[in-house]
């Protein structure tokens, strides 16, 4: 599952305008390569896994005053889910899949166990997916107040991985 999560943050990279074009011509090889070896329905579990990871870091992440901490249910979800249709290719009928995701990600639930119990991803919920982890990404980096602070992280993230298990 590793190569797996790993090229499903390399969808991220290809979402995020901030990736130079070399390296987004690297990550758009390195998904091909993960979605022929392992077949896209594991890169997309990947994805869902990340999006369980990244809204429990931005949960957990928050320190601050009560009254400016991010509610999963009322403040977190409803901005991703509402920033959706800003997506062209998102479809709005996987909307329900997605919002589910993140709410077993919020009540810190494996969402891939949770997902799995609905069967296979099918390819444009998987898409609706990697908007979901750039949407999360990208709040992460307003909350640190600092672009790039996400793609810093996972990258960190799986370097590390290679040389633990290298």
């Amino acid at each position: 599952m590793d190569e797996a999560v790993h090229a499903a943050w390399d969808a991220y990279r290809i979402l995020e305008k901030r990736t130079p074009e070399a390296e987004r011509q690297q990550a758009q090889q390195r998904v091909q390569a993960a979605m022929d070896t392992y077949g896209r329905e594991e890169v997309s579990r990947g994805a869902v896994f990340l999006v369980g990871v990244l809204t429990m870091h931005i949960i957990g992440e928050q320190d601050g005053e009560e009254e400016d901490r991010l509610d999963p249910l009322s403040d977190l979800i409803p901005a991703v889910i509402r920033k959706l249709p800003g997506f062209e290719l998102a479809d709005p009928a996987q909307v329900p899949m997605v919002t589910g995701v993140l709410m077993a990600a919020a009540m810190g639930m494996d969402t891939v166990t949770w997902r799995d119990q609905f069967g296979t991803i099918p390819a444009k919920e998987a898409l609706v997916h990697n908007f979901v982890l750039w949407l999360l990404a990208d709040l992460f980096d307003s909350l640190v107040e600092q672009p790039g602070a996400t793609d810093l992280l996972m990258r960190e993230t799986f370097n590390s991985m290679a040389v633990d298990s290298g």
